[in-house]
């Protein structure tokens, strides 16, 4: 259990929102541990029909606690992210993420695996790997080229740039967005009601096929990135990106 995770159970729908707003909800070894063991154990509580992931009104994610990142970085399939990286790739409950405000790195990634996507207009989502001498997670370099194509997937993890949540909406990143943070964590909580309201075992077959083929190939894309962003995360580049992130200065590669 984490102090910074909120669990909340009521009517069907279990909600997990990220509380730290000092760190604009920055994700700890912590956090992604609880998260991880809250979607696993919906799996086999019949009383869970839907899943709903979200931040504040004003902040989703800024992706990892940097800090505690350095301190205790990822090791091995058994480490607090993977397991939370697995639970939302094999989720069989739907997933529904409410995304206002910054939602960086694993913030975005993890948003590929969900079913139904909510974003406010002021929404920044970014996926910067490659600016933090990393490469891409979350079997990311699979699903996003699979979602938008080579070449705007290549925009976003190459060049690591932002998108606006309305921008997310119109490439196929979200299903809609909402002029204020309030209003998309209620489109969310009430598309969870929607589907509270389904055929529990249609809408399990239903969400199975429409993964059907995906999920494998996604996990083994995450084994693949995670053994590469391992390796990464322990050299030259990553740690000149990563210092100068820490000391607020611009990254120098040229000497790597």
């Amino acid at each position: 259990m984490s102090e910074h995770l909120l669990i909340e159970q009521s009517a069907g729908i279990l909600t997990l929102t990220m509380n730290r707003p000092d760190k604009k909800n920055a994700l700890t070894q912590n956090m992604y541990g609880a998260m991880a063991d809250a979607i696993s154990a919906a799996q086999d509580d019949s009383a869970v029909r839907a899943i709903v992931i979200q931040g504040s009104t004003s902040c989703f994610t800024s992706g990892n606690d940097v800090g505690d990142f350095i301190n205790s970085p990822r090791s091995g399939t058994d480490s607090p992210v993977y397991r939370f990286l697995r639970a939302i790739c094999n989720a069989e409950k739907p997933l529904i993420a409410a995304v206002n405000g910054p939602a960086v790195g694993i913030g975005t990634t993890m948003l590929l695996h969900c079913d139904l996507v909510y974003v406010a207009d002021n929404a920044r989502l970014k996926m910067p790997f490659v600016n933090l001498g990393l490469c891409p997670e979350a079997g990311s370099s699979f699903l996003l080229p699979r979602l938008l194509g080579h070449l705007r997937a290549a925009e976003l993890l190459l060049l690591g740039e932002e998108v606006s949540g309305q921008r997310a909406t119109e490439i196929g990143l979200a299903n809609q967005a909402l002029p204020t943070g309030e209003a998309v964590l209620q489109a969310a909580r009430q598309a969870a009601v929607r589907l509270t309201e389904q055929p529990p075992g249609s809408l399990k077959l239903t969400k199975q096929l429409i993964k059907e083929g995906v999920t494998q190939v996604a996990e083994q894309t995450m084994d693949a990135e995670g053994a590469h962003f391992t390796k990464l995360l322990a050299g030259p580049e990553a740690r000149e990106a990563l210092t100068a992130f820490m000391e607020k200065r611009k990254a120098v590669f040229a000497n790597h």
